[in-house]
């Protein structure tokens, strides 16, 4: 009896070390640097997001909810730094010159050295496939398919584009194949296939959901990768203004969870029609139109704008840089005056210089009469406001006269107008890449 005890008591410690030893591991896994493979990346939005530490408005910010965003803050700063995040982007890539030539210099001051691949994904996983190392083994991918093709704003021509991968023109009697810009997230999914990620991330415009079947055809597709496949949980449309972002924009986004990378209990979890919420990926909306004890009221125009000066009187090339469009006195886009009061419109890329007004003369509907007594002119939304209504930090630079470090890298305002309607609001990547780290060790072996 007493030599069974002894056995007992061994084995039991020998369990103990060997939970420990599993528990260490798992801490070690969970500490360690995520790394993210970026895809049709533009100017950064999304990546900037997931890797955190940068500035936004304070207002922006739940204390509430996120106090822990907040440490070391002062009371009276407008500004606040938010954390740096656990993820790495090892790997960006869009075929948008402008695009490269934001993302670049920006990321290298941050201190990310990533290559910027600017040939088309389909190039891209050709070459992969014909034995080159294009992709890397990541832990993430994230991607903004091209959304012109499910656009409620487009020709919504969806899977049968009239563009091809490299964003020109088919031929006149081309009919659309795999490679067209519409099927592009097919392309996502080989590259999600090759780089075989724990968690997969594809944004597009809230258009998708409304286009035929398309939204459930593309997360068919998605969950059929590989040879486990994936979890692809049910696609949400969120409003960007619900996480702090001062503007009416809503997206869809696909959330894809490797099977064999699962706890069984996630598994099931995820798998559910309605999941639990110890699992739900989808962050925590943190600013809303109906107040509560909770939530923070939207962000209007004015607080987001707050502290820029006249373009006559910066020096920031993006806040001296506007569209120089009239007012065409028609109804069409970009024809209206921003409400200072309340949130700002969807910031496009493709405005064709009708962005909207800042303001406008009384004479053509303007209501901020007392600005025109003050001495202010009528004129559209500068390229540093689109980027504030974005949550892009002030040290991002959109305009660029002169090339950076002799590689080039100019950049018009036409192009950071582009880049910047292009971009996710890094603050809600940021609400994304928060929750994932909080749910990380709760999902994944």
């Amino acid at each position: 009896m007493e030599i069974t005890t002894k056995i007992d008591i061994m084995e039991n410690k020998e369990r103990q070390i060997q939970e420990a030893l599993e528990n260490i591991d798992l801490m070690k896994t969970n500490n360690r640097e995520k790394t993210v493979l970026s895809l049709f990346s533009g100017c950064g939005g999304l990546d900037l997001g997931f890797e955190g530490d940068f500035s936004v408005l304070r207002n922006c910010i739940n204390a509430k909810i996120h106090p822990d965003w907040f440490k070391g803050v002062d009371e009276k700063n407008r500004w606040v730094t938010l954390p740096k995040t656990k993820f790495k982007v090892v790997f960006a890539n869009d075929i948008m010159p402008a695009a490269k030539s934001a993302w670049l210099p920006y990321f290298k001051k941050r201190g990310n050295n990533v290559v910027f691949q600017s040939e088309s994904v389909v190039e891209l996983v050709k070459k992969h496939k014909r034995g080159e190392e294009i992709f890397p083994k990541v832990d993430i991918v994230t991607g903004g398919f091209p959304c012109q093709d499910f656009s409620v704003a487009g020709k919504r021509k969806g899977f049968n584009s009239h563009k091809g991968h490299h964003g020109y023109l088919l031929n006149k009697n081309d009919k659309p194949t795999d490679e067209n810009r519409g099927k592009l997230y097919m392309w996502m999914r080989h590259v999600v296939d090759i780089a075989r990620p724990k968690i997969f991330i594809a944004e597009n415009v809230k258009g998708l959901v409304t286009l035929a079947d398309a939204k459930q055809i593309i997360e068919n597709d998605f969950r059929s990768i590989g040879k486990n496949g994936y979890v692809v949980v049910n696609a949400k449309v969120l409003l960007a203004a619900d996480y702090g972002v001062p503007q009416r924009r809503e997206r869809v986004l696909f959330i894809g969870f490797r099977k064999d990378a699962l706890k069984s209990e996630a598994l099931k979890a995820l798998s559910s029609e309605i999941i639990p919420e110890k699992y739900n990926p989808y962050p925590r909306p943190t600013h809303s139109l109906s107040i509560n004890n909770c939530v923070k009221p939207y962000v209007s125009v004015k607080q987001a704008l707050a502290g820029l000066k006249e373009p006559e009187e910066s020096e920031d090339l993006a806040q001296k840089s506007f569209s120089r469009a009239k007012w065409y006195g028609r109804h069409c886009q970009g024809q209206k005056e921003i409400d200072l009061g309340g949130l700002g419109p969807t910031i496009r890329s493709e405005h064709h210089g009708n962005i909207e007004f800042r303001r406008l003369d009384p004479e053509n509907g303007g209501k901020y009469r007392d600005e025109f007594v003050a001495g202010k002119k009528e004129r559209r939304l500068t390229v540093r406001e689109c980027a504030r209504l974005q949550t892009f930090p002030d040290d991002y630079e959109f305009v660029r006269n002169s090339s950076y470090n002799g590689n080039g890298f100019k950049l018009s305002p036409s192009d950071g107008y582009r880049v910047i309607g292009n971009a996710v609001p890094p603050l809600l990547g940021f609400h994304f890449a928060w929750r994932l780290q909080e749910i990380w060790s709760k999902v994944f072996k």
